[in-house]
């Protein structure tokens, strides 16, 4: 069980890190956020649909379940509209730095739904947090609605992975994926008839853009989406929500190496951003040791 569960945790990792490549992807592709997201999610359900007929792997739930589905795939579909939206009005390092901020909802969404008591240190460390945003709101001024986007986008993913733990423990991983990635671009699909966007223009991409989109979908998306559900069936929400804040870092490294110049940033940024990722490792440790003496006693 603990080799289990070391494996399933470096996995977990690697998945952070194609996670953090898929903010520079965003930047990288030239279509807005509504339309990349969509074939984003058309690409990967049909992906995740050719693996699931291949290894026969049943699609039967209640209506209640499918319903769960449906909530789960609004939630992810509006997370990365927010997350791809705040990457085209700002930047990679800007987004991925405010979504640092997603243990510390996580942190405040955990109790809601596993019925546990607010801690008094995570409510101290999500002041410090503030703090950490209030540097970066200050510097960064230019990049404000940026900043919101990248804030809405953290706390629908930590209200995605809290949602989504509960379904891991119970069902198959590729048809959870299937479900919600396919009502997300469902929900996506009625906003753009409705709006009239699906013109013949909408569908005419860069041959550029349909390499980095098939790339975005099968790899950071297919993949990555089915591989970060079937570790929760070992690894917590929460655990899960603090190791993805390694993206930034990630990300940030990549985007510097990839994008260049208009990844630089002040010294200040990267002070707040630095409160906002020691905080939540801060936390993620005391958590930790206190699981152990739990455990011990």
């Amino acid at each position: 069980m603990q080799n289990a569960k070391l494996t399933n945790y470096l996995h977990l990792h690697f998945i952070v890190f194609i996670w953090g490549f898929t903010a520079v992807l965003g930047a990288l592709i030239s279509i807005g956020a509504i339309p990349l997201v969509w074939f984003r999610m058309v690409l990967a359900t049909g992906f995740i649909a050719l693996f699931i007929g291949y290894k026969k792997i049943g699609l039967r739930f209640s209506k209640k379940t499918l319903l769960g589905f449906l909530l789960a795939g609004f939630i992810i579909a509006a997370h990365w509209l927010a997350f791809f939206g705040a990457i085209k009005v700002s930047n990679v390092s800007v987004t991925l730095a405010i979504m640092s901020t997603g243990a510390f909802f996580t942190s405040l969404l955990e109790p809601l739904f596993y019925k546990r008591k607010v801690i008094g240190y995570e409510v101290l460390f999500g002041l410090l947090v503030v703090v950490g945003l209030y540097i970066i709101f200050n510097v960064e001024t230019e990049y404000i609605f940026g900043i919101l986007l990248a804030l809405c986008a953290s706390f629908l993913g930590a209200l995605f992975s809290v949602i989504n733990g509960k379904f891991a423990t119970k069902y198959n991983a590729s048809a959870i994926s299937f479900y919600e990635l396919g009502f997300g671009m469902l929900c996506i699909t009625v906003y753009l008839a409705f709006s009239g966007s699906f013109t013949a223009n909408f569908f005419v991409l860069t041959a550029n853009d349909w390499i980095l989109l098939l790339l975005l979908a099968s790899v950071c998306t297919a993949y990555a989406f089915i591989a970060s559900v079937h570790v929760m069936k070992w690894i917590s929400p929460y655990t899960v929500m603090l190791t993805i804040n390694m993206e930034p870092v990630y990300g940030i490294i990549l985007a510097l190496l990839l994008l260049g110049d208009s990844e630089n940033m002040s010294s200040q940024f990267y002070y707040g951003a630095a409160i906002i990722l020691l905080t939540v490792i801060a936390n993620g440790i005391i958590k930790t040791r206190n699981e152990r003496k739990r455990r011990t006693s």
